[in-house]
């Protein structure tokens, strides 16, 4: 075979291996279901399947949680062929962390990279990319590698680092910018840690073809045109539509450097020794009087220094592959405010991207240090490369199945991160959803003590007390919380409907009345906290203002079945059958299979005169739950004021033989029998 051949099918042969790994490593992911932000990405495209949902996806700033609208098409084409069937949206995960890890290796190779072939092993293999290719909604993330890795080759292929290389022509240089400047939009449009592509470039550019000129920075200003704006968007949404401000994100800018700081050293920790490996990381307390949190940014700047002093005999490599992991990282740690650092200031997808330029250093120096050595110690060298490469393959596709479902994952990171605050309220509310409330409680007591300042721990811990009988003490909670700093009123009328709730259970109606009036004071446009106040008010008595309550429930939220029930059901007792008929009405097109709603519209039917109508309601009533006495009982007076003497008293009867101390159905059955005799 000729030598370029030979190269060819060697080429094919690592890549084919590549797609081999990844495929074995991450196989069991097709077996999982969905996770945790999985319920808002991908469910959350159900409602938006249409052409006008795609629309708003794009156009519209809050449709979806954050502006990704390219993961969300995807997702939206995906929802399309395969439905919410989560095998579908975990392979295209494995598939695109296959092209990733492909185009990793081809990036690597330009770059001229020693051990470039274990640098993409390891990228695609390594424990803390599990999260990312494991939870189905990190889609955002591989497809900006995948664009970031595919802007960074056109831009290499359109401005050569080797000098000697050939010049390109002008029509085929022009497209080739045009086609890394086009990668790059892509990549923000998914997520927007790619803005640092262009420092990227330049980092490269100062690795292996020094110095920068004035055309290199020029050449790279419109990717910093484009990236500025969607950066400062993405900040914008974070703040306003995700909700990353108060208290918690209030941090001096020597906390951030702290942070900051120690989240680098962090992910090299784990790149170094990935274990344990947690969903959620401890949230760290931020102290600018202790000493020792100082050691963390003073060791990457001492690291940094080092590697600069000894460039000439290190080479630039080590410092560039340091400056890029730093930069990259640089939108997560700290600087800019995002919601999930409420939880952590650390999660292993955060250096996804990054991880790369670690990993390719530790794999040029492995190779280099094989190259010096005997052929038999090369050897050797190498089973124990294929040896760090199996652990780490089979570590991570142990990792991947902690990502089966909600349950698996919590309670695994529950158990490998004892100290996260955040890992115990989520234990804690999936042990209240099996209804083990007094292990729930022990969970959010413990999530409380971690982190005071995170409100719905003590609401969730006066869901348990409820539960428990203990309403003094979930009282008590949900009072401390309005207490408290509460930012957002629809938060606050949450706190107020809880606590109006217990006050019923306490049987103080007017203190649950006050409670209901403040949530939908602060809430006007929740149909929840008018439903709830038009209840109270009905038990008080006050018809007419529950009924006006009522009336603003189902005008904001037409499609609850409960409060046009309710609606109904008051309106009949205040004697408008015509009005409580349309409510009614709506109530059985929502839930057709509600005896109940089925009964109480026959009765408004029978009030009007629709006879034939309210035995039909009553009749449905009765096959859906045959035990239903008053069912039957209204089919008795339908069928008596028909003169159907006989099958009245049929129905009274079953309907005692049902509730034999029901007075009226007995008075009714008495008064049948005796026109009967007449």
């Amino acid at each position: 075979m000729p030598p370029t051949e030979r190269l060819r099918a060697r080429a094919w042969l690592q890549g084919a291996a590549l797609v081999a790994l990844v495929l074995a490593v991450y196989a069991p992911t097709l077996h999982n279901g969905y996770v945790s932000d999985d319920e808002i990405y991908i469910r959350g495209i159900r409602p938006l399947a249409s052409l006008a949902g795609l629309r708003d996806i794009w156009l519209r700033v809050g449709t979806v949680p954050q502006y990704y609208p390219l993961v969300h098409t995807a997702f939206w084409l995906e929802y399309h062929v395969w439905g919410l069937d989560p095998r579908g949206f975990h392979a295209m995960n494995v598939v695109s962390h296959a092209a990733v890890v492909l185009l990793a290796w081809r990036l690597l190779r330009r770059l001229a990279v020693p051990g470039a072939w274990l640098a993409a092993a390891i990228f695609a293999v390594h424990p803390v990319q599990v999260e990312t290719v494991a939870w189905a909604s990190e889609r955002k993330n591989l497809l900006s590698a995948l664009f970031a890795f595919g802007s960074i080759h056109a831009y290499l292929r359109f401005a050569p680092l080797d000098p000697d290389a050939p010049s390109l022509a002008p029509p085929r240089a022009r497209r080739l910018y045009a086609l890394s400047l086009l990668l790059y939009i892509a990549a923000l449009l998914c997520k927007t840690v790619a803005v640092t592509t262009p420092a990227v470039l330049l980092v490269l550019r100062w690795w292996k073809a020094p110095p920068l000129t004035r055309k290199d920075l020029l050449l790279l200003l419109p990717f910093v045109g484009l990236g500025l704006p969607i950066s400062l968007l993405t900040i914008w949404v974070e703040r306003v539509h995700v909700g990353a401000s108060g208290a918690p994100w209030q941090l001096g800018w020597l906390d951030r450097v702290l942070i900051a700081g120690r989240a680098v050293c962090f992910y090299l920790g784990k790149l170094a020794w990935p274990h344990p490996l947690g969903f959620v990381y401890p949230r760290w307390d931020v102290d600018p009087g202790a000493v020792w949190q100082y050691a963390y940014p003073a060791a990457l700047v001492g690291l940094a220094v080092a590697f600069f002093a000894l460039r000439r005999r290190l080479g630039r490599g080590p410092l560039a592959a340091l400056l890029i992991f730093v930069g990259i990282l640089f939108p997560a740690i700290g600087f800019f405010d995002v919601y999930p650092h409420l939880f952590s200031f650390v999660a292993d997808h955060y250096q996804y991207h990054a991880s790369l330029a670690p990993i390719a250093l530790a794999a040029a120096a492995a190779a280099i240090g094989s190259a010096r050595l005997s052929r038999p110690a090369r050897a050797a060298a190498g089973v124990a490369a294929i040896a760090v490469l199996a652990a780490l393959a089979l570590t991570a596709q142990r990792e991947t199945l902690a990502y089966r479902d909600d349950a698996t994952l919590i309670r695994r990171t529950a158990a490998n991160q004892p100290a996260s605050w955040a890992a115990r309220y989520r234990m804690g509310t999936l042990l209240q959803d099996e209804s083990r409330h007094d292990e729930a409680l022990a969970e959010l007591r413990e999530a409380e003590r971690l982190f005071p300042a995170y409100a719905p721990t003590r609401v969730a811990m006066a869901t348990s007390l409820v539960e428990l009988g203990r309403l003094d003490e979930a009282a008590a909670e949900l009072e401390g919380v309005l207490g408290g700093e509460l930012d957002d009123d629809h938060d606050r009328a949450a706190v107020h409907l809880q606590l109006g709730n217990v006050r019923i259970r306490q049987g103080r109606l007017d203190a649950a009345a006050e409670q209901f009036a403040a949530a939908a004071a602060l809430a006007p446009d929740s149909a929840e906290a008018q439903y709830d106040f038009g209840l109270v008010l009905r038990q008080r008595g006050d018809r007419p203002a529950a009924v006006t309550a009522l009336r603003r429930a189902v005008a904001l939220d037409p499609g609850v079945a409960k409060s046009q029930l309710a609606l109904g059901t008051l309106l009949l007792e205040t004697g408008d059958a015509a009005g409580a008929r349309e409510a009614l009405q709506a109530a059985v097109r929502l839930t057709p299979e509600s005896a109940d709603a089925r009964e109480r519209l026959g009765v408004a039917l029978l009030e009007i005169g629709e006879l034939d109508d309210a035995e039909a309601e009553l009749r449905r009533s009765v096959a859906l739950d045959p035990q239903r006495a008053g069912s039957h009982n209204l089919l008795g007076l339908l069928l008596e004021r028909r003169a159907e003497t006989d099958a009245a008293i049929a129905e009274f009867r079953q309907a005692l033989a049902i509730q034999p101390d029901d007075p009226g159905a007995a008075a009714n059955l008495a008064r049948a029998l005796g026109a009967a005799r007449r």
